[in-house]
């Protein structure tokens, strides 16, 4: 009985001290996590047009992180290259000892060659290389927050029309430069996350208000306490999508592991310990799995099996939910592909789903410079000419004879000139069209397509003919027409069989037999 009672209470006071444990160490981790983070804001462009919402949108960013409890929020406006880089290399010193680190920025952004570049507002780009000198890249944001320990955030509001790319001269022709919103990035360091007001290749809108649409989602979600920013990102990417009207779709690229990540901790809980088995030695401890982690975990290993099995049996044991959907859409596009393949003609005439995704595809290839044509749902020999072109310079590999949902997911996802701009002869490259060549009064193109002097070619002198007489027409008059001139007679008569005739001149009687007075009455006539 007392054996019973003393191991009772030993077990009581481990309880009680393992508990005291959890809790020193929850409140612990709490305490030590550090955050920083750098908000930019450029409205007072110089050589620009001004934006207006820039400057107020960081004012509110910066506000919502010092009161989330950051340990550093510096807010910079309007800056000029100079600032720009003293402020990035302050924030690289911040960030050496920070858990978490993020960077906001709200401005004018350009993409050139696949490469997104972040514009002072000093910046003067007359050609596509000055982007290089007067500009910073993504880059060198992502090597300044590199030493953070647990999370670095770069969240992105520049995702605007270029007003650069009208003026700026290219050096080379097929460099390729954006003129809508930003290039798709893909973070080569872990647990780093980039979030774009709009996808990429479209842009963003300022919105009426004082602030825009995707800065007020970004204020309202991010700073949820405890919440992933997985599942952050999704509301505010919701919010955006249902005030734009599903014109603006905001996106995040990179990727984290398969805890959660929240910006702000939640409230510390204590770890609750294993409680005390009541007789015998106590089993195996399992931490609860959460329903979400779960279905993801479900869902990434049917996607692996890639089989329409796979997803029915998927969806058969979660019937509900995102993940459920996607599965759904998965098995779709799996029948659809397994189904045999209906003739062109079929294919090119029936409305449908199938129908507007050819119009996309042709839509977003035409963006990209792959096709020429006006967009238009049929399939044709041309419209798959071009996604072979697109094959060739993008590195893809999609089947040219359908128009796919993946081939419309991927283009829709590259940005600037991915194919080479050609243009016809009478019309020059200007930016990502061909516009036709004016040349100045007595120019015109020439075989080159440069302006070439009209040279005026003077007609050569007509050829001299001499006039032809007219032949009289004896028709119209009452004289008979003129005899051939015949040969003067020579003064000889020639009988022969007692018919006479004179003998002309130049003729002769040989062998005659009687002369009589010039008459040859034998004999034969010879003339020369």
């Amino acid at each position: 009985m007392i054996g019973s009672f003393r191991e009772a209470s030993d077990l009581r006071i481990r309880y009680i001290l393992l508990t005291a444990l959890f809790t020193a160490l929850a409140s612990t981790g709490a305490v030590a996590e550090k955050r920083v983070a750098l908000v930019i804001g450029n409205s007072a462009y110089q050589n620009v047009p001004k934006l207006t919402n820039p400057a107020n949108d960081a004012s509110m960013m910066a506000a919502t992180l010092k009161k989330s409890g950051f340990d550093s929020v510096v807010q910079r406006s309007d800056v000029t290259k100079d600032t720009m880089r003293r402020a990035l290399r302050d924030f690289a010193d911040q960030a050496r000892d920070a858990d978490i680190a993020v960077v906001y920025y709200a401005g004018h952004g350009i993409e050139v060659d696949g490469t997104n570049f972040l514009i002072p507002v000093d910046a003067i780009l007359e050609r596509d290389t000055d982007v290089y000198d007067e500009t910073y890249a993504l880059d060198r944001v992502l090597v300044a927050m590199e030493p953070a320990k647990q999370l670095r955030l770069v969240i992105l509001d520049a995702c605007r029309d270029n007003p650069f790319s009208k003026s700026m001269k290219r050096s080379v022709g097929t460099r390729a430069i954006g003129t809508r919103g930003l290039a798709k990035v893909e973070p080569t360091n872990p647990n780093t996350m980039i979030a774009f007001a709009a996808k990429a290749g479209s842009t963003a809108a300022d919105g009426d208000g004082k602030n825009s649409p995707f800065a007020l989602a970004i204020a309202n979600r991010l700073t949820a306490p405890g919440m992933d920013l997985r599942k952050s990102f999704g509301f505010v990417r919701d919010d955006v999508m249902k005030v734009t009207n599903n014109q603006q779709e905001p996106f995040i690229y990179g990727s984290l592991g398969g805890n959660d990540v929240a910006l702000v901790p939640g409230p510390a809980v204590a770890a609750a310990p294993p409680a005390p088995a009541a007789s015998g030695a106590p089993g195996p401890q399992f931490a609860p799995i959460d329903s979400t982690d779960r279905i993801r975990r479900d869902y990434e290993l049917a996607l692996q099996v890639g089989t329409k099995d796979a997803w029915d049996y998927f969806i058969a044991n979660y019937p509900e939910g995102f993940y459920s959907d996607l599965a759904r859409a998965q098995s779709k596009k799996l029948a659809a592909l397994a189904s045999p393949q209906s003739p062109p003609t079929s294919r090119t005439t029936t409305p449908g789903p199938d129908a507007d995704i050819r119009l996309r595809v042709l839509t977003e290839l035409r963006r990209v410079g792959c096709f020429a044509g006006e967009p238009t749902s049929n399939w044709n020999p041309a419209a798959q000419r071009s996604l072979d072109l697109f094959n060739r310079y993008a590195g893809t590999r999609f089947d040219v004879k359908i128009a796919s949902l993946d081939a419309l997911e991927v283009i829709k996802g590259r940005s600037g000139q991915i194919c080479p701009l050609a243009c016809q002869q009478g019309y020059q490259i200007d930016g990502d069209k061909c516009v036709k060549i004016t040349c100045k009064d007595g120019y015109e193109v020439g075989d080159d397509n440069t302006c070439e002097r009209i040279v005026v070619r003077k007609p050569p002198p007509p050829r001299y003919v001499p006039p032809v007489a007219a032949r009289p027409n004896y028709r119209d008059r009452d004289e008979p027409p003129p005899r051939a001139a015949q040969a003067a007679p020579s003064g000889q008569v020639f009988c022969p069989g007692g018919v006479c005739r004179p003998v002309a001149r130049g003729c002769r009687v040989v062998n005659d037999t009687t002369t009589n007075g010039g008459i040859m009455n034998g004999g034969a006539l010879v003339c020369n």
